[in-house]
């Protein structure tokens, strides 16, 4: 993992040189002082990533503040990858046609067009509706509504009035069971707390309540503040733990990746009743094959992948996830990855969508 980030970074400083000695090429004709100017102001867009993570914590900073400088920040990243990609291309057309001109200002405008539609397809999440049928018997019911979401990444990404608009979208479907396939929180607690974020959790209703898993974030943000903080909410956190609902379903949580120590899938399914409906939440989309080995588990909801958040690093997640993304059914088992209702850094979906997902479950009749 540290020669991931390792070639990330090295990657992400030697594009942004890259971007930086063409503009300056396509200005050339501009005075020292605005040279100046734009070396300055594309440095600092280009660092401000790094300030935005060092200082995530920080109570100091306000949260308008925090959240713009984090915006831009981070939706540095993206811009860094379109205006690299344009530019190889229009770079490669000049090989070809010497009196190609305009590269830059063709891949700035081309960069831009897609980060505004990015940024307008993630502000308008999809509702994805999935049925499924479950031959075992529920108690007095044989229809559910489940309304499943994962990676709503809560920090200085998103804001207040975001999540309130979030909230009323789920409410909106009118779930029995709202299911939370990990990171509700992104890098820190701190800016969640401060915007009393718990106001808008409180008001998701499901009439047989709402249930979540910890992801990999909860972990980077510190688990035992996390699970502290979810105690001010109705979210019922299923950390390597079973619940049994009235209706007979039993939602296992299975606690994440991150731990080491968590228990294997195995052992979990011996705490539950086979021959009743099981539904498997695990933030991370790893050993399905072992999940549907079981034989017991028939509905498992994952996330994590953000389906890649942009393209082409869809084509990324796709190599290294069994599934990265969607439905399919393997044996009696019904597997779904999400793509998330929310993004980590960015704020864009180019190729990719946020959404929830609404699986209308018919069950077999006595």
């Amino acid at each position: 993992m540290p020669a991931f980030f390792i070639l990330l970074l090295t990657s992400y400083l030697l594009g942004n040189i890259y971007i930086f000695v063409r503009g300056l090429q396509a200005f050339g004709h501009i005075s020292i002082v605005a040279k100046w100017i734009f070396s300055l102001s594309y440095w600092i867009g280009a660092l401000l990533l790094f300030l935005t993570f060092a200082f995530r914590g920080f109570r100091q900073i306000p949260f308008s503040l925090g959240h713009t400088l984090f915006q831009i920040g981070a939706g540095w990243l993206v811009f860094t990858l379109y205006m690299v990609i344009f530019l190889a291309c229009t770079d490669l057309t000049k090989v070809f046609n010497s009196s190609f001109k305009h590269g830059f200002t063709i891949s700035v405008i081309l960069t831009f067009s897609l980060l505004i539609y990015g940024y307008i397809r993630y502000q308008h999440p999809d509702k994805q509706v999935i049925n499924i049928v479950v031959n075992k018997q529920l108690t007095n019911l044989n229809k559910l509504k489940i309304v499943a979401i994962s990676d709503w990444h809560l920090g200085l990404g998103i804001t207040k009035k975001k999540l309130k608009k979030d909230v009323d979208f789920i409410n909106a479907q009118k779930p029995d069971i709202i299911l939370i396939g990990g990171d509700l929180i992104d890098n820190s607690i701190t800016p969640v707390i401060d915007q009393e974020m718990e106001k808008e959790l409180n008001r998701l209703h499901a009439t047989m309540g709402i249930y979540m898993v910890p992801g990999n974030h909860e972990y980077i943000s510190g688990i035992e503040t996390c699970i502290d903080y979810l105690r001010k909410t109705q979210i019922k956190l299923l950390k390597d733990s079973v619940v049994t609902l009235p209706c007979g379903v039993q939602i296992i949580g299975r606690d994440d990746k991150s731990n080491s120590n968590r228990l294997p899938v195995n052992d979990l399914v011996k705490l539950v009743n086979k021959s009743q409906p099981v539904i498997l939440i695990d933030h991370q989309p790893y050993g399905l094959d072992e999940v549907e080995a079981t034989g017991a588990v028939d509905l498992q909801f994952s996330g994590h992948t953000h389906d890649g958040q942009v393209f082409p690093l869809s084509l990324l997640t796709g190599y290294m996830f069994d599934i990265s993304y969607g439905y399919q059914k393997r044996g009696n088992t019904n597997f779904y990855v999400s793509s998330g209702l929310s993004l980590w850094g960015p704020p864009f979906r180019i190729g990719t969508c946020s959404e929830i997902v609404v699986f209308e479950c018919s069950f077999a009749e006595k």
